[in-house]
Order: structure tokens, then sequence, then C-alpha cells
């Protein structure tokens, strides 16, 4: 599919930006620019606010049926369009086009769920201590307008699990998406569009960061914020709520342990943590990075593992066969060069990988450490990209105490034959999502989101629903 310009979609309309401005698109795998992304100034936000908030209006007052249905014939074009989507996915942000397909079809999954799950928010009837003359009621209704800000490794996913609690919840939202990948996000809010849904209640644009959101957060339109990123720039925007006493949902940064126990099948965990360590080139939220081996099976294991990452197939995301694509841009090329960089000075040993691919395209070669010390920056830091750091351990107890060093706490892995062992890694591991013996596997109806730094909140299972209700009671008396 031929790479578009992307527009803003603004009370239920494709346009420029007012005042002309546009940013380029570059294309990870030849360093190219192939499209442009309107720029939106304060005056296309300002219309997209008055379009939200008439949307919400008129959102609100349809029925969950209602909703239900729109939403459901959203899931059903993104997938009868999941082929060109990924196509469009894969040129802007680098993954191999089956991880790109497989992002569009669960979007449709999302919505679906979501669209059920929307019956589902009730509220309930509480005897009254004074009167069976009184009745008293808790009511659920939606917050109001939403403002959702994305990142660039999930283009969909992460404005989807966003659009569709808020949807099933009975708000409007107007999304911020990365300017980076913005012909993905435009394509699932075009399958909204052509599904029916009415003007205002999900706009998109694009811009400066720092502009949009010091602008749409104190806006007093704006009820709740949802933001997925870094834990720095989720502190900001978080504060900067607090300080408007709007609502958040942080789905945050995150430096997810790996904890392999003395019992396992090595051959069964690498494939599963390796699978989960490659996908989208590291670039994932909940991607594993701290892999911490126990010692008798250390050496076994980090050299499957490397043997594993030597033989992925690097290339550009849209040639047959690959397995790993591009970094998304240039600044994750740097980034890895400096982790590895630091890792050998503080006595790491490099097992496989280390190095750029060429000069064309930001690709860069799987990356194994062993032996990582714990002051490397690795170990601190999450390095966002195909980078597995090893360190070994004796007993559990000393795993699962370096697992909670870090002030991080969104996602965490383990693999042990013990249900002992499993029973003590999930009531101790502080983690808002660990897989055991298993690589991640997120789904709709499951709670998507971490604890400590890495986030407030929920963007999966009903509790995704919850955070864009307000919760009233309301006591009648019958005279």
């Amino acid at each position: 599919m031929t790479y578009p310009n992307t527009q803003l979609f603004i009370n239920g309309e494709w346009k420029d930006a007012a005042d002309g401005r546009t940013l380029a698109v570059f294309n990870p795998a030849t360093g190219k620019e192939i499209g442009r992304v309107a720029q939106a100034g304060k005056a296309d936000l300002d219309k997209a606010l008055e379009a939200a908030q008439k949307g919400f209006e008129t959102w609100r007052d349809m029925t969950a049926a209602e909703r239900s249905k729109i939403m459901r014939r959203a899931a059903d074009l993104m997938r009868q369009r999941a082929g060109d989507i990924a196509s469009l996915l894969t040129q802007e942000q680098g993954k191999p086009l089956v991880e790109a397909k497989g992002e569009a079809m669960a979007a449709a999954d999302i919505i679906e769920w979501f669209a059920e799950e929307g019956f589902r928010v009730y509220g309930r009837i509480v005897p009254s201590r004074a009167s069976l003359a009184v009745r008293q009621m808790v009511l659920k209704d939606p917050v109001g307008p939403v403002a959702a800000f994305t990142p660039w490794n999930f283009p969909i996913n992460q404005v989807v699990r966003k659009v569709g609690a808020a949807l099933a919840a009975g708000c409007s939202m107007l999304v911020k998406a990365a300017e980076e990948t913005p012909a993905a996000p435009a394509e699932l809010i075009r399958a909204f569009a052509d599904a029916g849904i009415p003007p205002g209640v999900l706009g998109l644009v694009y811009g400066n960061p720092a502009e949009i959101s010091s602008y749409l957060i104190p806006h007093p339109v704006i009820r709740k914020i949802t933001f997925t990123g870094s834990t720095p720039v989720g502190k900001q925007l978080a504060a900067m709520a607090g300080q408007h006493m709007k609502r958040v949902t942080m789905e945050l940064g995150g430096h997810a342990p790996v904890i392999i126990a003395e019992d396992v099948d090595v051959a069964l965990a690498v494939k599963a943590a390796a699978g989960a360590k490659f996908r989208n080139a590291g670039q994932v939220c909940i991607s594993p990075t701290r892999f911490l081996v126990h010692e008798s099976i250390r050496n076994e294991f980090a050299t499957a593992l490397a043997k594993h990452a030597q033989g992925l197939q690097v290339g550009d995301g849209m040639s047959e066969g690959t397995q790993m694509g591009p970094l998304a841009n240039p600044r994750r090329v740097t980034a890895m060069a400096e982790f590895t960089r630091d890792a050998l000075e503080r006595g790491a040993t490099l097992l496989s990988g280390g190095d750029r691919i060429g000069d064309t395209g930001n690709f860069w070669q799987p990356t194994i450490l062993t032996d990582v010390p714990k002051d490397a920056k690795v170990f601190n830091e999450e390095p966002f990209g195909p980078m597995a750091a090893i360190r070994s351990f004796n007993t559990l107890d000393e795993a699962i105490t370096e697992a909670n060093r870090l002030p991080f706490g969104l996602a965490g892995y383990a693999f042990t034959r013990s249900l002992k062992n499993a029973d003590l890694l999930a009531r101790r591991v502080e983690v808002g999502m660990l897989w055991i013996n298993m690589p991640a596997m997120p789904s709709a109806e499951m709670p998507f989101g971490g604890v400590k730094d890495s986030g407030y909140g929920s963007e999966g299972g009903p509790e995704a629903i919850e955070a864009y209700l307000n919760v009233r009671s309301v006591a009648v008396m019958n005279v």
C-alpha cells in the first residue's frame, strides 16, 4: 500500500492543519522521507476540543447497544483492512509485516471486547437504613472528554486500548498520536469513522508534544488524561493534571526482570524469553530485559540465547522472512551503542551482537551480554532495544530482591517447574503483570498496567472502563 500524507481528524472530517504546517515521516529501514503529517496548532486544537464536547454530549446519551453496534462494525473493518494497515505500520515503524498485521488484528479483538463489556457498566441499589420509602442508588456516568497521548512503538495497540475503554464507558476522546508513526493510528480512527461514529466522538491530532499536552491537559473541556510513554514524561503530565484535578491513567516505562530457576527446561525458557525479547526489536514496554539466571545453568542458558540471537534474520520489515526489523529511529541506535559500551567497560562479556548493521537505516544486531554488573546502565535504565543482559543468582530470594530493586514495576517473567516457586514469585515480584513459563500474552479482558514508577491504573479488563466513569450517589424519598 502506498504510504499517504496523514491529516488531522476533527469533528468527523479529515483536514490539513489550519496554518498548513507539516512534519516529515521517515522509513526506519531506509532513512528516507516517505510522507508528511499535519502539525496541529492552537486553532486546530480549539476546534477539536469544541467537537469533543459536542461529541461527548451525543455519545453519552446513546445506549450501550447503540455504541456497541458501531464499535463492532469498526472491529470488522480493522480485520478487513489489516493487510493494508500492516503495510503502512511497517513502513513508518519498522516491525516485520507479520507483527504489524498481528497488531491490527489484535486491535479488532480489543474493540470487540470493550464493545461487549460496555453492557456491564452497572450501578447498584442499596437498601436504606432510614426508611423503605428511600431508594438509594449508585450511578456510574462517563467522566467526559478525554485527552490521550500515545507512543510510536505500538501506534495502533496503544491507541485502541484507550479508545476501546473510553467509548465503552460513554466518553469522547481526542487522541494525540506519535508524529513518527502517524498513518497506522489514522487508519484505526478511520475504521471508527467509516463505522458511523458521530462527529466529535473521536478526534486525532499530531504536532509538538509539549505544546499540545500543555494546552489540552489544563483545558476545561478535558476531564481525564491517559498517557503511555516514559516515566519522566508521565510524571510531568500527571503533575500537570493534578494541578487541575484531572483524573489520569499512566502506562509508563518498565525494566522487566526474567527469573530463570534451576529446575527449568532451558530450551523452552530460551524459546519463550527470546520471542518476547526480540519482538518489535525489543522496543516494547513489557520487553524482558534483566535476565536473572540460576548459577548452575547460567552458561547453558546464555549460550543458547546467544545462538538464538545470532540466528535471527534482521532486515527490512517489508521483506519476506524478516524476523526483526530496524529500530524505529536513529536515537535508539545511539542508545544501543551507549548501553553496550557502558556494560563492556564495567566488565560485562559480549556473547553476540553489540554493533550496528550497515550504514543505511536503523539496524542493530540482537545483543546478548552476560556477567553484567548491577551498576551497568543496562541493569538500571530501560534499554528499549534488542538487548538482553544476563546476571546469575544462587537463591530465589536473591533473584526476587534484584527483580524488585528498581523503582519500575510494569512486567516480569519467570520460568520454573515448581508450584512452590511459582506461588512465591506471584506473591513477591512487584510488577503489574507477571507471566510464568510463557511469553507475554496480554488480552483485552486482563488488566494491563504497572505499579510503582511504572504507572497508575489499568488499560485492560473491567478495570479499564472504571477509570473512565464517575461514581455518584443518589437517594430519592417517595413522598
